[in-house]
């Protein structure tokens, strides 16, 4: 398995939620580090797994270092720096969305439509492996060093995890209380330590927040089992988790968690106005509903070609941002190839996590897709074994048509983007859900049509606009309640809390 250096693990105090790591921090003595923002990107094919992660440090201006098991030694070419942009990108692409349609004139005339790189910069500083200096009072070994921009890291071996808790105490880290038992099932495995020192010199702190954004550091190894080691984020854990996975496959492969329980994300939701200004506390409470329907599940929210979307909040991935997540690690047959499914996983969890996660390749899925018909119904259950991926969390705001309505024959349901005039928006995008309010919203008061398949049924009923009195010389013209759907227009990006970007 090829671990990023930026699998880090859960901050040493992390207040309420955060996201989840693979690792942990050390600081020097007393030092309270926080992360409060990660991305992971895993792309896999055969036994190779190309690991990539992001996150925010807020902490003193000190020297620290991110602590993770990784099955092999890592070597200097194994490891690279990526832009945060990409992280922006791939973050977008897959989360979920809302979006409006307007209900177009009942009158106005049928048209008919005709069918129709670089990679991350590393330096080129010293890059020798390090000779294998026994820290025999340990029994830890220093098996590699070498520096990659902000980062000056050390491959450890072990083969006694107290001697490891030991090693990082005795060289200046204090590491969270009671770490050394969940280290010890890695040391048992035989798992080596990526142990990534930060110069702060390198790295641009906010004077106000104490907060620094580190690059996004890439690995790659090769590994039998496609897992990522989360247990040791609970190191640094004061409460519940959240983790978000991107997995990226050649082909149609689409994957999920091997060893929990597994749910698609309700999709296909019709929603009221009133999640136009609060998408993100809509869309945590409607997570939390799902994983309380079915505890220490993991969630899919996302799983489709990266080359398309519909509607697409952001540009896809071209093959350049293939290559760098690791496409040109899998082999020259691949660095061309812009046909990769992305598949986004997302996990809560707590102290109760009993295993690291182990993913599965599984049959292809399609949901959250489509049109409402003429009664403003749209089909929200997902197609399993499908054709192909094209499954994505997305809920809609409904406009029925509010003008006249002057014809003998009106057609009602015909949807699409908002009246000549009327303001033409971006899709709203559901990120960095952990840091959204929870709490403050009925989540059924917030759905406009009812929705029994997942026992949401709405508390505030959408009413629909009453009828149009005929014209006189209409001839018989007759209306009908609210209808769905058609093409769309764009809701603006709802701001979260703690925005993890660092724009």
């Amino acid at each position: 398995m090829r671990v990023s250096p930026l699998l880090l693990a859960a901050a040493l105090a992390i207040p309420g939620r955060a996201h989840a790591f693979c690792g942990f921090y050390v600081g020097g003595a007393g030092a309270k580090l926080y992360n409060n923002a990660t991305e992971v990107v895993l792309m896999r094919q055969g036994t190779t797994t190309v690991l990539s992660m992001e996150n925010n440090y807020q902490g003193p201006p000190s020297q620290f270092a991110m602590v993770v098991p990784v099955p092999a030694v890592i070597k200097r070419e194994q490891v690279q720096t990526l832009s945060r942009e990409l992280f922006d990108k791939i973050d977008t692409l897959g989360a979920p969305r809302l979006v409006e349609y307007w209900e177009q004139d009942p009158c106005a005339p049928e048209m008919v439509e005709e069918e129709g790189q670089a990679l991350g910069a590393v330096d080129d500083r010293d890059e020798d492996a390090a000779p294998e200096k026994a820290s025999h009072a340990y029994h830890v070994k220093v098996v590699a060093q070498f520096s990659v921009g902000e980062y000056d890291i050390e491959v450890l071996s072990a083969t006694e995890s107290t001697g490891l808790d030991h090693w990082l105490r005795d060289h200046h880290y204090t590491i969270p209380d009671g770490a050394e038992p969940l280290l010890r099932p890695y040391v048992e495995q035989g798992m080596k330590w990526f142990v990534a020192k930060v110069d702060p010199n390198k790295v641009k702190f906010d004077p106000k927040t104490k907060m620094a954004t580190l690059s996004p550091l890439r690995f790659s190894y090769d590994s039998p089992e496609f897992t990522l080691p989360i247990r040791l984020g609970l190191a640094n854990s004061s409460g519940t988790q959240d983790l978000i996975v991107n997995i990226l496959a050649p082909g149609d492969t689409r994957y999920e968690a091997a060893n929990y329980p597994n749910v698609l994300i309700p999709t296909n939701l019709q929603v009221t106005d009133q999640v136009r200004a609060r998408f993100g506390e809509f869309y945590a409470a409607l997570f939390d509903h799902a994983i309380a329907a079915q505890p220490h599940a993991v969630v899919t929210e996302y799983a489709w070609a990266t080359s398309s979307c519909d509607p697409c909040p952001g540009p896809t991935l071209d093959g350049g941002d293939l290559a760098t997540f690791g496409a040109d690690v899998l082999g020259a047959r691949y660095q061309d190839v812009n046909d990769f499914t992305l598949t986004r996983l997302h996990a809560r969890y707590g102290k109760d996590l009993g295993q690291d996660l182990v993913f599965r390749a599984v049959d292809k899925i399609e949901g959250g897709r489509g049109v409402p018909d003429a009664h403003g119904e749209i089909a929200m259950q997902p197609t399993q074994h499908a054709g192909t991926n094209n499954f994505q969390g997305r809920y809609m705001i409904l406009h029925p048509w509010q003008g006249a309505i002057a014809c003998a024959a009106p057609r009602r349901g015909n949807w699409g983007e908002a009246p000549a005039g009327g303001q033409q928006q971006q899709i709203a995008t559901a990120t960095n859900t952990a840091f959204a309010p929870r709490g403050g919203v009925q989540l059924a008061s917030l759905i406009a049509k009812d929705a029994p398949q997942i026992g949401l049924m709405t508390s505030t009923p959408i009413t629909p606009p009453p009828p149009v009195p005929r014209p006189q010389a209409c001839g018989g013209c007759e209306t009908r309640g609210p209808a769905g759907g058609g093409s769309f227009a764009l809701i603006g990006l709802v701001g979260l809390a703690l925005r993890r970007r660092r724009r």
